[in-house]
């Protein structure tokens, strides 16, 4: 799947570029012949069932149905333009959608003619004249009285910026007569994000038992039920994640024992086995009272003086000598990944939260200048950064209050660049105190 950026659709441009508007003109001219009167009027097209919601994400296709009918005179074959009644605006990079953004099969008259392709133009802003419009290509049919258009549309997770247009549909035959038109209604809207998307939250029961709790893309009911991963995990003192763990078995681990011994999981991608066997990074990281992954799957550790130290993740060995990046993290009482590679959050002994943004690779310092996020965090006594587990593709946190209930809060932008737990939390469920450990 092509990595979705984030978009701007042009539905409206200036008034130079005379956009398509609801009281505009109409969107199929007549041929020469249709407005001398020399043909019968336009046949009309009728959408079954109303406006069509459809799920960007994970959900599948669903069926667009229309029925278009012709006159007497109408001389075949006849070809069909479907078109959006909007415009796409380029974004840094390129397109806004991604380039399989709807697939889509289609049948007439219950005839299938297999996949359709969907054309998705992209325009620069200050472009002075109006661009072609995302439109799809139906094959040509042989004319008929009635015309019924089957078209499953399967979109994924960018195809939300094109938001509620309208679609313009018409019918030409051989001559390049319109021989009938109309407008259908399609709702684009947040679907479930794919499993590559979705966040995934482990925790170690009393026995070492550890489990899997992977997000369902649903804030109503975040996780999935649990997954047994396996047991022993009670032979580690730290296990902390150094990539996003996500609900299809991605994500790698370094688990600490109590020799002080540093072991590596890489995330296999198989949900039902999602580590790997482990293999042995090197000792003396007793040293260190906390371990903090960044998300790039390099590791920064606070040792018990309260200096924070940066070990830069590498290809021919797991971690490259150390740096150092500055004193006074003993403040803190709990340090954890935000999710998805965008910093650290960190609480202080008063209950406030801080987030430090990442700020680049090595030389530069690891982080941003840390931001308050609020007060009132010492009522958790675990806090835990993650992937997304709603539809809005930013990192959220779950957290366990003292009666063993786990709350999520939601991702949000409080300013620009900076992503941050929401205000508002979810009661998740109870019975969370059965964990000893969670990430």
């Amino acid at each position: 799947m092509t990595r979705v950026r984030t978009a701007v659709v042009a539905a409206a441009l200036a008034a130079s570029l005379a956009p398509v508007t609801f009281g505009g003109p109409a969107a199929f001219a007549a041929s020469p012949a249709a407005v001398a009167g020399a043909a019968a009027e336009p046949g009309t097209v009728v959408q079954e069932g109303g406006r069509l919601t459809v799920p960007a994400g994970e959900e599948g296709p669903v069926t667009l149905r229309f029925t278009a009918t012709l006159p007497a005179d109408v001389q075949g074959p006849v070809s069909t333009s479907v078109q959006l009644d909007t415009w796409l605006a380029e974004v840094p990079g390129g397109s806004p959608v991604s380039d399989d953004v709807i697939r889509s099969t289609c049948a007439v008259n219950g005839v299938s003619y297999g996949a359709c392709a969907w054309n998705m133009p992209y325009f620069p802003p200050s472009l002075p004249d109006p661009p072609a419009r995302p439109s799809l290509d139906l094959p040509e049919v042989p004319a008929a009285a009635t015309l019924t258009y089957t078209i499953t549309l399967d979109a994924d997770r960018s195809a939300v910026v094109l938001g509620h247009p309208r679609v313009l549909v018409g019918l030409t035959d051989s001559t390049g007569r319109t021989v009938a038109e109309g407008t259908l209604g399609l709702d684009f809207v947040a679907g479930t994000p794919y499993a590559s998307q979705r966040g995934a939250v482990h925790a170690r029961d009393k026995d070492g038992v550890l489990w899997r709790y992977e997000g369902t893309g649903d804030v109503s009911r975040p996780f999935a039920a649990r997954k047994r991963v396996g047991g022993g995990w009670n032979a580690y003192t730290a296990v902390v994640p150094i990539t996003t763990p996500t609900a299809d078995g991605r994500g790698d681990l370094v688990a600490r024992d109590k020799a002080g011994v540093l072991w590596y999981y890489e995330g296999t991608g198989r949900p039902s086995a999602p580590f790997a066997p482990r293999r042995r990074i090197g000792g003396g990281w007793n040293a260190y009272t906390a371990l903090v992954g960044v998300g790039d799957g390099g590791l920064v550790a606070r040792d018990r003086d309260g200096v924070l130290w940066r070990y830069e993740r590498r290809y021919d060995v797991p971690y490259g000598p150390r740096q150092r990046v500055g004193g006074g993290w003993n403040t803190y009482t709990a340090l954890t990944m935000s999710g998805s590679r965008d910093g650290v959050l960190a609480r202080d002994k008063d209950g406030v939260l801080w987030k430090y943004d990442v700020r680049g690779p090595v030389p530069s310092p690891p982080f941003e200048q840390r931001r308050r996020v609020g007060g009132g965090w010492n009522t958790y006594t675990a806090v835990v950064g993650t992937a997304e587990l709603g539809r809005d593709t930013y990192s959220d946190l779950v957290a366990r209050d003292a009666a063993g209930k786990l709350w999520a809060y939601q991702g949000t932008f409080r300013y620009p660049g900076e992503l941050v737990p929401g205000s508002a939390r979810t009661l998740v469920g109870g019975g969370w105190n059965t964990y000893n450990l969670m990430f």
